[in-house]
């Protein structure tokens, strides 16, 4: 799923409409619509303004750390620091789960 398609999703559950979406960031309803079916590829400043309207935003991560944010991110923030077995101190969140 495009970033785009990810913001329509997200404009959608918030019972947001295309003309409100614009409104908001300063957009035309059609640059939201052209953008949200991909007719258009949109500026990365206007992809930015549509995430904000939404209450998100934007991190640009580089494409060899993706899988490592994903993962930290999917696990609600707790991997953090070295894998285990490395020699690396315990995370603070391992340090606090085990009191």
């Amino acid at each position: 799923m495009s970033i785009c398609q990810e913001l329509a999703a997200v404009r959608k559950a918030a019972e947001m409409t295309q003309d409100q979406l614009a409104v908001a960031c300063g957009l035309t309803r059609m640059s939201v619509q052209r953008a949200e079916t991909g007719v258009v590829d949109p500026k990365l400043s206007s992809v930015v303004e549509m995430a904000r309207a939404l209450g998100m935003e934007l991190m640009l991560v580089p494409s060899a750390l993706r899988f490592e944010v994903q993962c930290f991110v999917q696990s609600g923030g707790k991997v953090l620091g070295q894998p285990p077995g490395v020699g690396a101190p315990l995370s603070i969140v391992d340090v606090l789960s085990q009191r």
